[in-house]
């Protein structure tokens, strides 16, 4: 009986005293444990609570690449929470250690389960703000089951998808359920199979500032063109990030002193501002290591625009604020529309592609410079600069661990008190958390 706790019993005591508590001015607890609510008002308050509470393991992820370094600035009780991550110490790390959020994964998704099987039930509410709900519920299933098989898998490309285990999948409200781990493909193919049923629901294109949180019809374009990407799949991921370029393709201008950071929430380029990018690990994600900021070339706007100079060698992160929300955004449709051209061996497509963000990042000298450069390379040299443009980018947002991952799994070295630490391949997959292992054995096996 044991193995019934391995998500519901152990996370879902704590979910629904975590639901309870944020809205119980419509939720009441049955003996079965069921989550009532009954208007769409009540239903919408239920799924933004999960928007408030989304996991911000995208951003700590941060800590396990070659974007920061750990200094004597860093507070010893910082050290204490997130120092073994940084040296990918993954085999009995430190009790004190920091760890993903496994649980959120799966209380967000139990949520989004919950409202996709009772939407017919929903009072008082448009049919078409039901269906909104009821695809932003969707994305919410898809999003979290996404992350979670990037962090605990093997990446798609970089193994035999049909027969590598993946995570388990939670497809209903069902507090005693216990799934097994699915290959990388059945949740792969669940993703997108649920990226398309939102965007059967979606009918918003937009929300207003304050509420850009919430997933939109861009949006299920958005994350697809992200997953086609991560599976390799070229010709997809291009279709669909220029279906995503030509519905927002804005970009700010860092050339202009008034332009906003582009994960600013109220930026023009934010699709879906829900992850948070800053938190009590700004202590530790504060000092961008050098080998990271040499990745910025003379004129790049980006250097000064999201990194202080602190001393004459080294750098402290600006770009992290109370305003950096960002899940989304414009730019990373370009990225991986170029990339996808670029692996397609279409080059020039691929530079036509980067053009529009190199002309809002680089001032006229560095842009044409860096123009030159890439039109005289090779694919493979074409590829490793597009790589580079992803981090330079994308730099503190979360998404450097994703493509060290996917690509080509180099080799890291971090060195604390006098020892190096090797980032190897097999260290690229985290290790499920212990809680959820001496829960269900099985849930390693496959």
């Amino acid at each position: 009986m044991r193995t019934k706790h391995f998500i519901f019993s152990a996370l879902f005591g704590c979910t629904f005293a975590v639901v309870l508590s944020s809205c119980d001015s419509f939720l009441d607890i049955t003996p079965t444990g069921r989550v009532i609510a009954s208007t769409g008002e009540e239903y919408r308050d239920m799924l933004t609570n999960e928007y408030k509470s989304f996991s911000k393991d995208r951003y700590m992820t941060t800590i396990r690449t070659d974007e920061l370094r750990l200094t004597g600035q860093t507070s010893s009780d910082d050290r204490d929470s997130y120092l073994d991550l940084w040296l990918w110490k993954d085999e009995n790390p430190s009790p004190t250690t920091t760890y993903f959020s496994w649980r959120n994964y799966y209380h967000s998704i139990y949520i989004a389960n919950y409202i996709i099987e009772h939407q017919d039930e929903i009072k008082d509410a448009a049919v078409k703000d039901v269906r909104q709900l009821v695809g932003e519920a969707y994305m919410m299933r898809a999003y979290n089951h996404f992350l979670l098989v990037n962090l605990y898998a093997e990446p798609y490309t970089h193994c035999t998808p049909a027969t590598t285990r993946g995570v388990p999948m939670m497809l209903e409200a069902n507090v005693n359920a216990i799934p097994p781990s699915s290959s990388v493909e059945a949740v792969y193919q669940q993703v997108l199979a649920d990226i398309s049923a939102a965007a059967d629901y979606l009918n918003v294109a937009q929300w207003p500032e304050g509420k850009n949180y919430r997933f939109t019809t861009v949006s299920a374009d958005a994350l697809r063109a992200r997953t086609y990407l991560y599976m390799g799949r070229w010709q997809d991921a291009l279709t669909v990030a220029e279906r995503v370029i030509a519905a927002h393709g804005e970009l700010e201008d860092l050339n202009v002193a008034t332009s906003l950071l582009p994960d600013n929430f109220k930026s023009a380029e934010n699709i879906v501002a829900l992850e948070q990018f800053s938190s009590n690990m700004s202590t530790v994600i504060n000092f961008p290591s050098t080998d990271f900021i040499n990745k910025y070339r003379t004129g790049d706007q980006r250097k000064s625009k999201y990194f202080k100079k602190a001393t004459s060698t080294t750098y402290s992160l600006i770009k992290k604020d109370e305003n950096s929300y960002c899940s989304f955004r414009s730019a990373e449709a370009y990225l991986t529309a170029a990339e996808a051209a670029a692996q397609l061996n279409d080059l020039p497509k691929a530079i036509n592609l980067l053009k529009p963000l190199m002309q809002k990042r680089l001032n006229s000298s560095a842009y044409g410079t860096t123009l030159t450069l890439m039109e005289s390379m090779t694919q493979a040299e074409l590829l490793e600069e597009i790589y580079d443009e992803r981090a330079r980018e994308l730099a503190f947002e979360g998404h450097r661990w994703y493509d060290l991952r996917r690509t080509t799994q180099p080799a890291l070295t971090h060195t604390f008190a006098g020892e190096t630490y090797t980032l190897t391949p097999e260290k690229y997959t985290m290790r499920f958390p212990t809680e959820a292992v001496e829960s269900n054995p099985e849930i390693e096996r496959w």
